[in-house]
């Protein structure tokens, strides 16, 4: 829970999608398929934060069980 807490306040401190590139551990990657349009970052091997990223920051943020 402490690393979800910490990586949505990585997410909402953010100017700049690349500020979310850092640290390495987040794996941010742009989605596809479906979710195309969509970023996520890492929580860890299970669980990741999926958003869409806007002038104004990250929008319709979630948290995902990607397996």
């Amino acid at each position: 829970m402490r690393a979800a807490i910490r990586k949505l306040t990585m997410i909402d401190n953010a100017h700049a999608l690349d500020d979310l590139r850092s640290p390495p551990g987040n794996r941010l990657e742009a989605l596809k398929g479906n979710r195309k349009g969509q970023y996520s970052i890492r929580i860890n091997d299970q669980w990741r934060i999926c958003f869409v990223w806007t002038d104004g920051g990250a929008e319709d943020v979630e948290i995902v069980d990607y397996h």
